[in-house]
C-alpha cells in the first residue's frame, strides 16, 4: 500500500476469547488487519484472510474502531467522528454512526458495503453539509 492512500485506523477485536487492540490500515483497494500475530489481508473486511490471501478467514468476530471525519456545512468545516461495528460471522453486519455537532447520525446495519453504509449517513446530514473528505473506501 502506498502512504499517500493509505489510512490507519485503531480500535477494538472482540471474539469468544476475549478483546485485544486493533490496528487497521485501507487503501490500494486492500484492508489489512493483525489479530493475535497473525496479519489478515483482503480486498475488503468480509474477505480479510489468513497468509496473504491463502489462509483461515477472519470471522465470528466484531472489529470495533473510529474515525476522524470532517464535515462542511455551508462553508464550515467541522470535526466528527465515524464509529465503526463490524460484526464477522455467518454473515457480514456493518454499522456507522457519525457523531457531528451533538448530533448522531446511523447507517442502521448495512450488510456488507461500506461505502453503501457512508451514503446513508451522509444522506441524513443537514441541507448543505457534506463530508470534508471521503475516507478510503475499506469496502467491508
Amino acid at each position: 500500500m502506498s502512504s499517500e492512500s493509505t489510512e490507519v485506523w485503531t480500535g477494538w477485536y472482540r471474539d469468544r476469547r476475549g478483546a485485544e487492540a486493533l490496528v487497521i490500515t485501507a487503501g490500494g483497494g486492500q484492508v489489512a488487519a493483525r489479530v493475535r500475530g497473525i496479519e489478515y489481508t483482503g480486498a475488503s473486511f468480509a474477505s480479510l484472510r489468513a497468509d496473504g490471501g491463502a489462509g483461515e478467514a477472519l470471522t465470528h468476530c466484531v472489529l470495533e474502531w473510529d474515525l476522524p471525519l470532517p464535515v462542511v456545512i455551508d462553508g464550515t468545516s467541522q470535526q466528527a467522528t465515524l464509529s465503526c461495528l463490524l460484526a464477522l460471522g455467518e454473515r457480514t453486519d456493518l454499522n456507522l454512526t457519525l457523531h457531528c455537532g451533538g448530533a448522531a447520525y446511523e447507517s442502521g446495519i448495512a450488510g456488507a458495503d461500506f461505502d453503501e453504509a457512508l451514503d446513508r449517513v451522509r444522506r441524513q446530514l443537514p441541507p448543505g453539509a457534506e463530508f470534508g473528505r471521503r475516507p478510503v473506501s475499506a469496502a467491508a
